[in-house]
């Protein structure tokens, strides 16, 4: 049978000159080729759901936490262990009829509740958010190292999600600063914290202290970078030229108080500087990196800071055991 120059065009695009960064070309000729050749943008989408693993496990993690869960509870649905199946109890006792009146039910529960919340209903998956470009998300993920900055688990075993250290419901920036790699879980157990949701334990990144030196200094003192969350100034006393502090912009007495959120800001904050440092200096050998947590053991301004410090080969006579001489006699060893 005589081809087509329309079907040679398109087995030749895909054969042949398709380049692929994504899934999406292949999936969106296939939505439109199994619809007589029309679909809408809203069904091609339904189509690359079907591929996007990061969905589907997101969803998993609802149906087995959740709504699995509650159902188990009243006995109608049942799941046996290490199984994905769930089978709905007593499904064989149901006739034809039945089965389509309770279908019925179901669809006249579900447009009653979405009458009533509208769109707020996907609110925790789409709040006030704008795609993150592919440029953007692999940078993100890149600085994490693939790996979901709350609980460590790396993307080859669990899908990443960008997203915001400040959420978009408390007025968090799209910027590359207030983004944070996390595992789907992880993003979905952390949620808004906005005011209809855990306010109590909501944290409050503006929080000031009056008379703390460095609450006052965020305002007062030449800023070197900053980010959402944390900022970088000189070192009032340098022990040595370009000695830096990195310092939470929210009032928080040492290192054990900071948030998964600023420990990663100041983290940020110290590659950035060092990065600054070594390209400005060429001196630089290597860095003291550490902070103070309690009078006993040195601090002496209670808002946490940590000390990045440049050092330059011949700056001591013996720089062995760098942190530890903070014990005296016990640097060497």
């Amino acid at each position: 049978m005589d081809q087509s120059n329309r079907y040679i065009e398109l087995k030749d695009f895909i054969q042949n000159r398709m380049r692929m960064s994504h899934v999406y070309q292949p999936v969106m000729l296939t939505a439109l080729l199994k619809q007589s050749g029309t679909a809408t943008s809203s069904e091609i989408a339904s189509a690359l759901l079907t591929k996007d693993q990061s969905q589907i496990d997101y969803y998993q993690h609802i149906v087995n936490g959740m709504v699995g869960k509650v159902l188990r509870s009243h006995n109608l649905v049942s799941k046996p262990p290490r199984k994905s199946d769930y089978y709905l109890e007593g499904y064989n006792e149901l006739n034809p009829e039945e089965v389509q009146q309770l279908i019925a039910l179901c669809d006249a529960k579900l447009k009653d509740f979405e009458g009533k919340r509208g769109d707020s209903v996907w609110e925790h998956r789409s709040r006030n958010r704008r795609l993150v470009s592919g440029s953007v998300r692999y940078s993100v993920l890149k600085r994490a190292n693939f790996h979901c900055e709350l609980c460590g688990i790396r993307a080859d075993d669990k899908a990443l999600e960008v997203d915001h250290i400040i959420p978009k419901s408390l007025g968090g920036a799209d910027d590359i600063v207030n983004y944070q790699a996390l595992c789907y879980s992880c993003n979905a157990s952390k949620g808004n914290r906005d005011s209809t949701d855990l306010a109590e334990n909501r944290i409050d990144y503006t929080n000031r202290v009056d008379e703390c030196l460095f609450c006052e200094a965020y305002s007062e003192r030449q800023i070197i970078s900053e980010n959402t969350l944390a900022y970088a100034i000189k070192d009032g006393f340098p022990v040595t030229e370009g000695h830096t502090l990195i310092i939470p912009k929210r009032h928080v007495i040492d290192y054990f108080g900071l948030s998964t959120a600023e420990v990663s800001a100041t983290n940020q904050l110290l590659h950035l500087v060092k990065e600054q440092l070594c390209s400005s200096d060429e001196a630089i050998t290597g860095f003291n990196i550490g902070m103070n947590a309690g009078e006993s053991a040195g601090q002496s301004i209670f808002h946490c800071h940590t000390h990045l410090i440049p050092r330059r080969d011949g700056d001591v006579e013996d720089p062995r055991g760098g942190i530890r001489h903070v014990i005296g006699g016990k640097g060497y060893y």
